[in-house]
């Protein structure tokens, strides 16, 4: 996983560090409101994303313990993603940020 934040002492910096890329964020929002998703399911929500973008981004979740993978069918292999329970903490976060949008767009209106 990149670094992109160079402050280890500063805990923003560190969780930016993990969820701080494009579409990082609205991965973890599809996630949460559905307990699992494939890989298609995730890429027809992120209108705008890049298959190749949304595989690393995956990687990346995977690589901090926030999602994992799971098989779903053997022939051909496929996968859906789902939340750990580390991934799962982030869950006030997105509540925050959504109560947050909301008040944005109601003063846009």
């Amino acid at each position: 996983m990149a670094r992109l934040y160079s402050d280890p002492l500063c805990p923003v910096a560190c969780a930016l560090d993990v969820i701080g890329e494009k579409w990082t964020l609205l991965i973890l929002r599809d996630l949460t409101r559905n307990p699992s998703r494939r890989f298609q399911d995730l890429l027809d929500s992120l209108h705008g994303c890049a298959p190749n973008t949304l595989s690393a981004r995956l990687s990346s979740l995977e690589e901090a313990g926030l999602i994992e993978r799971r098989q779903y069918e053997q022939h051909p292999p496929r996968m859906e993603y789902v939340l750990t329970d580390k991934g799962r903490e982030v869950r006030p976060v997105l509540k925050a940020l959504k109560a947050w949008g909301q008040t944005l767009q109601a003063q846009k209106a």
